[in-house]
């Protein structure tokens, strides 16, 4: 296909196409974390929304396929990372291991949520709402506290991690 081709295609019988054309869209790299019987988990998620102001609140998606899914899906209290350029490591590690979080540079919050240090936005959330999306689940979290640092983000294009930096 040349440049000025567009391919046209039927998103329920394509799925490939369809996650290809979905990867076109430049993704930040967040990590939302929780407690468990097992101790802090966490699940890697581009699926992350601000939806309003006030109240505030904020939204991610994970798939019901994860195997991390049972973690999160009951989860009362979390934590989304909003993670840097340099976090790449972090986030190939919490890709391998739903316990890694408890490897890397971290603290508990006042309500035990792990919060990951470095990251460029943190936002610890009591669980509003969930929605189920298909093969998702949309969970709504009310921002109960925030932190932001400056920095670059880590971002997700095309099935591949890069960096942004702002001039």
């Amino acid at each position: 296909m040349d440049a000025g081709t567009i391919a046209t295609f039927d998103p329920s019988t394509d799925a490939d196409s369809f996650r290809g054309a979905l990867g076109t869209f430049v993704t930040g790299v967040t990590v939302v974390t929780t407690d468990s019987p097992e101790g802090p988990v966490a699940i890697v998620a581009n699926s992350f929304a601000s939806v309003s102001l006030d109240p505030p609140l904020v939204l991610w998606s994970p798939a019901k396929s994860s195997k991390r899914f049972e973690h999160f899906a009951g989860s009362r209290r979390f934590a989304i990372h909003v993670l840097a350029a340099d976090q790449r490591d972090i986030c190939a590690a919490i890709v391998r291991s739903k316990t890694a979080i408890s490897q890397i540079p971290m603290h508990l919050s006042h309500c035990g949520m792990p919060i990951i240090e470095g990251a460029l936005a943190t936002f610890e959330c009591n669980l509003e709402a969930t929605h189920d999306a298909g093969d998702h689940v949309i969970i709504v979290g009310r921002v109960t506290k925030a932190h932001h640092n400056p920095g670059d983000p880590l971002v997700f294009h095309a099935g591949k991690y890069g960096g942004f930096h702002q001039d």
